[in-house]
């Protein structure tokens, strides 16, 4: 289906080529019995071999299926963090919730409950 030059990386530790020039390579691949036999009907109605099945449906699929996207770079900056949780935790409280109830509601999840502040690592260690 998909032939392409030779390169660098298409040759074996023993410099052998893995790929004969003009010729598509040759996979192995673990099936189970029930795909198998989907792959061999879905070979059957459209009048191909099971190795052109498997190379049809896998462009298919590749084709059809958008790239994933980038993933963003997670904040490192401690205060940008506490900005983000803020924020995500305004989302999902009520809105009907008066303004100084949000606010305890939000410092409470932020700041944790005061019996584990000497657990904490992002916070200084009071001496008592």
């Amino acid at each position: 289906m998909i032939n392409r030059q030779m390169t660098l990386s298409d040759t074996r530790r023993d410099h052998s080529p893995a790929v004969r020039l003009g010729h598509d390579a040759v996979s192995a691949v673990k099936l189970s019995q029930q795909l198998t036999a989907d792959i061999d009907a879905w070979a059957e109605t459209h009048q191909v071999t099971r190795s052109d099945a498997i190379s049809q449906l896998l462009a298919i699929g590749l084709h059809a299926s958008p790239p994933a996207p980038a993933a963003q770079p997670k904040p490192r900056d401690p205060r940008t963090i506490e900005q983000n949780a803020i924020r995500l935790i305004d989302q999902m409280l009520d809105p009907n919730l008066p303004a100084d109830e949000r606010e305890r509601r939000i410092r409470r999840l932020i700041d944790g409950p005061a019996e584990f502040a000497r657990e904490r690592i992002d916070l200084p260690k009071h001496l008592d």
